[in-house]
């Protein structure tokens, strides 16, 4: 028996009106191919991640079902609605996608390794922070080499823009780095958020008294918990990346100011 360790990769239409303050996301059928490429790479990643944690605390569970590996094929075999139909129609409809992801773990294991099954949890959102301190390395070894400048505004598709030439090769590149940048940055704050079925609440035992952490992890795989924390974090979500995407902004751009 496994159960999943759930991902939640991306929020529907209203909160990313919200999140891109009204701008239009899907401009062309390039930035709807950039945005789905950004996404399955961003969840295959999180998702392996998970799955290595997990080897490395015991649990072969998702090894052996190949999720350990940024192959994205296997992450889709295992869930060929979310990771292919659903972003695929939604990015096509609306310009953003809409999907999810899982990875399987002993139930067994997490119980009786806690701490380790909470670094599980841990796992994938870190490797997307981990993909997003990439992304604005990229961009600073862009702007040594001349390619790149601050923009004169920001926006999530929007973090960087070329030199020069609006339509050439090197904004294309711009435009892959500003989506590749901002999606990580949502995914790990919206995965670190500590409310069910998110990560962050699987990371909660490292923390909790010992005697209460069997407890907590009985109540937070009860459905009901998921959707009560579901509707929260969709009223919270555009409340932490603003001030967290200007904060990460302001460290990619010191003394230029967003906002």
């Amino acid at each position: 028996m496994a159960y999943d360790r759930r991902s939640i990769p991306a929020v529907a239409d209203p909160l990313v009106w919200l999140l891109v303050r009204g701008k239009r996301l899907l401009n062309d059928p390039i930035e709807a191919i950039a945005f789905y490429a950004v996404f399955v790479f961003a969840v295959t990643v999180h998702e392996a991640a998970h799955a290595l944690a997990a080897k490395m605390g015991g649990d072969l569970t998702a090894y052996r079902g190949g999720q350990v590996s940024i192959d994205p094929i296997p992450h889709m075999k295992r869930e060929p609605f979310g990771m292919v139909i659903l972003p695929i129609l939604s990015v096509t409809l609306s310009g953003w996608p809409i999907g999810y992801a899982s990875a399987p773990y002993n139930p067994v294991w997490a119980q009786r390794h806690p701490n380790r099954a909470a670094w599980m949890a841990l796992a994938g959102p870190a490797a997307n922070l981990a993909l997003a301190i990439v992304a604005g390395v990229l961009v600073r070894i862009g702007m040594i080499a001349g390619l790149f400048e601050a923009p004169a505004s920001v926006h999530f598709k929007q973090i960087t823009v070329a030199v020069g030439n609006p339509t050439g090769l090197v904004s294309g590149l711009a435009l892959l780095l500003s989506i590749f940048f901002s999606m990580n940055l949502l995914l790990f704050l919206l995965n670190m958020i500590p409310l069910p079925p998110l990560d962050g609440s699987g990371a909660l035992p490292l923390i909790l008294p010992e005697n209460m952490v069997a407890a907590y992890q009985g109540f937070i795989r009860q459905p009901m918990v998921g959707l009560i924390g579901i509707v929260i974090v969709w009223n919270l979500i555009g409340e932490i990346f603003f001030p967290c995407l200007f904060f990460a902004i302001g460290l990619l751009y010191p003394g230029i100011q967003y906002g």
